[in-house]
């Protein structure tokens, strides 16, 4: 049985540690968005929701990019800023992505904001980056290459 479970973690490895380091990048950016949210906006204003969430866009993409790189991907490009700006471009989709949904749900639907954060825009915008990160950003070359 500890043996299966050892095969099943080192095939899927790169997921378990991605989902690990999405937990802990969805942490820091909520925790923006509810200081934002708190403190600072009023997310049912249109431009201070957008405001909000474009601020914690910023925080955890910075906060995602090392992880990414050396625990998920284990990536040896050495051309870092490079790397680091196709990262922070591949997730300006996910961050409309994430603005439209907030605005959608929040301002024109009148959802709760947690509840759209939670269920609708993290889930997508996570499939989203993993995504755009494993075919594009951080996209093993052949080793004969």
């Amino acid at each position: 049985m500890t043996d299966k479970i050892k095969e099943l973690m080192i095939k899927y490895r790169e997921i378990i540690i991605y989902l690990i380091v999405g937990v802990m990048t969805t942490i820091v950016s909520w925790v923006s968005c509810f200081v934002g949210e708190r403190f600072i906006f009023d997310v049912n204003s249109d431009w201070q929701n957008a405001v909000n969430n474009t601020i914690s866009w910023v925080i955890s993409v910075c906060f995602a990019y090392p992880l990414n790189r050396k625990w998920v991907f284990e990536s040896k490009n050495p051309k870092i800023l490079k790397e680091f700006i196709g990262f922070a471009g591949s997730r300006v989709s996910t961050w409309i992505l994430d603005v439209v949904i907030m605005w959608v749900t929040v301002n024109l639907l009148s959802m709760n904001y947690w509840i759209a954060k939670i269920f609708i825009s993290a889930v997508l915008v996570t499939i989203l980056n993993y995504v755009f990160s494993k075919l594009f950003i951080f996209k093993k070359k052949p080793e004969n290459a």
